[in-house]
């Protein structure tokens, strides 16, 4: 899975100035921002829902290959669709609340204002919601695959193991900091615009 996946949705894009944005410049761009913000969550969602699916498989055809004694994998997969059922949550909300583009100019800027700030909680989270099951699914399809093969087989190996799971988590630790450092640069920073457009549009004087 792409887990480094808001460069997906930011890429080629300014990074955004936050509260010291022009409010001219912000409000003209809006729409364009929003519609790529929208395109880029239903990619994302679309895409990690299908790999999470397509490893499922691959595991459920492991699992059959060995049997009854592969039977842990089956936890794996409940892990690993578990996670992309999230994903298949998040289109039917965001199907849900959307805010069609024949809605007044604050209601959508409030739409998106909501739907960065629910992204941002889901980025920050990753660790529980994605990363602990996935990671879980990892170690239990590992050690029953390495379990049901010959003694001989190198998979067996401690030090082998040892390895493969160090691997795993610097790769899960990478797209956590990753993750971090999009809310940071990213998300914050547009969440900071967009709210003192909102303020501006408010304002007694407008």
């Amino acid at each position: 899975m792409n887990w480094n996946e808001w460069d997906m949705i930011w890429k080629r894009q300014e990074l955004p100035r936050g509260a010291d944005a022009d409010l001219a410049t912000v409000r003209e761009t809006f729409d364009a921002k929003s519609r790529k913000l929208a395109k880029g969550l239903l990619a994302r969602d679309s895409l990690e829902a299908a790999a999470g699916i397509f490893v499922a498989g691959v595991l459920a055809v492991i699992w059959w290959k060995q049997g009854r004694a592969g039977w842990p994998i089956g936890v794996s997969i409940a892990l690993v669709l578990g996670v992309s059922g999230i994903f298949v949550r998040e289109r039917i909300r965001a199907h849900r609340i959307r805010v069609g583009p024949e809605a007044p100019f604050l209601a959508r800027l409030e739409g998106d204002i909501a739907e960065l700030r629910h992204q941002r909680r889901r980025l920050l989270g990753l660790g529980k919601w994605s990363l602990a099951p996935l990671g879980a699914a990892i170690v239990i399809g590992a050690l029953t695959i390495a379990r049901n093969r010959p003694a001989w087989d190198i998979s067996r190996d401690p030090i082998f193991l040892g390895g493969y799971f160090a691997f795993c988590a610097f790769l899960f630790w990478g797209v956590w900091l990753a993750n971090r450092r999009s809310v940071r640069r990213q998300f914050d920073p547009r969440i900071a615009e967009l709210e003192k457009l909102r303020c501006d549009l408010l304002s007694p004087e407008n």
